[in-house]
């Protein structure tokens, strides 16, 4: 190649930096689309909702919230991997997605790695064990001695990955038989807890909490190693007979594969400040949400880590791949 082709391809290449540049400076110039896999009134719709305010108050730009629930969360994930990579579809989703699923499913219509481009952690949380108050439990001691009195008669619902792999690995821990029995999200569930139709839900904090306050439900315990501050009375599985018991799940954004970097890190730039302002503190402050934001590349790192982890669980949990 002579010289004089190279200077004409590195003066193209600095024209197509400065467009991308100068179209991430603009950006968005017309709505966003958040994308959610998962029910409205999930703990992930009101993160993206409160985000997505966040954002459109910063931007003066509308931020559609879009759910997509069913299929384990693939439609919502699929939809957005196959959508334009402009940043205008951004998917606001968890480790049910982008670590979990690969683990249960021995097909997945999309690809967690490929079909992305990581934007930004936007927090993590725990679960909380929840049964009707008609139940006659009133700790996790005495629900195991009741499943195991009642072995494949009690059922316990999940809306999410990690729901579902709370209550397995609560099963595996245990030696208790229970029935497993799928929702397309976690508050769908709870309306079946509610009416007695399942017995037991190990279900987000911002989806069981409310109910258990208000006593539609009863607290039996939470899945993470210390007690919740939003239900300091409640203990953790861990400490209630059921040791080493942990299970936690976390939030991020992703848009499609081959989004420009300039419209990532801009993505991230809105993000970041969202979570950090007082609409956004609406959701953390009262769900128990820990605010946890990065750098596309440190989600990146952090879901290919997670991946290895949910393979574990997963694993010692007894899941056989679907």
């Amino acid at each position: 190649m002579n010289t004089h082709r190279r200077r004409q391809l590195a003066v193209l290449g600095l024209a197509l930096l400065g467009a991308s540049a100068a179209s991430a400076q603009s950006f968005p110039d017309r709505p966003i689309t958040f994308v959610v896999p998962f029910a409205a009134a999930s703990a992930t719709d009101q993160i993206a909702r409160a985000l997505g305010q966040a954002v459109s108050e910063a931007t003066g730009q509308p931020v559609v919230i879009e759910n997509k629930p069913g299929a384990n969360s693939f439609i919502g994930a699929q939809a957005v991997a196959r959508a334009k990579n402009d940043g205008y579809t951004v998917l606001i989703t968890t480790n049910t997605t982008h670590a979990a699923n690969e683990h249960l499913f021995k097909k997945l219509p999309y690809d967690p790695v490929k079909d992305f481009e990581p934007v930004t952690l936007l927090g993590k949380g725990g679960q909380i064990m929840v049964v009707p108050p008609s139940l006659p439990v009133n700790n996790v001691k005495e629900f195991i001695a009741l499943a195991k009195a009642q072995a494949g008669k009690l059922s316990f619902g999940y809306g999410s990955s990690s729901s579902r792999v709370a209550g397995e690995l609560f099963k595996q821990s245990t030696g208790t038989e229970i029935v497993s029995v799928p929702y397309r999200s976690n508050p769908m569930g709870v309306t079946d807890l509610l009416g007695g139709q399942i017995q037991v839900m190990w279900t987000d904090m911002t989806t069981g909490l409310p109910q258990a306050k208000s006593g539609n439900l009863k607290a039996l315990g939470v899945t993470t190693s210390t007690r919740s501050p939003l239900a300091p009375d409640v203990p953790t599985i861990a400490e209630s007979g059921v040791p080493g018991y942990e299970s936690t799940y976390w939030f991020a954004a992703y848009v499609p594969a081959g989004t420009s970097d300039a419209i990532v890190n801009r993505l991230n730039q809105l993000l970041v400040t969202a979570a950090r302002t007082p609409t956004a503190a609406k959701f953390y402050g009262p769900t128990g949400t820990e605010l946890v934001t990065s750098t596309p590349d440190e989600l990146r790192r952090f879901q290919a880590a997670e991946s290895q982890k949910w393979a574990q669980i997963i694993a010692k949990a007894g899941i056989q791949k679907e």
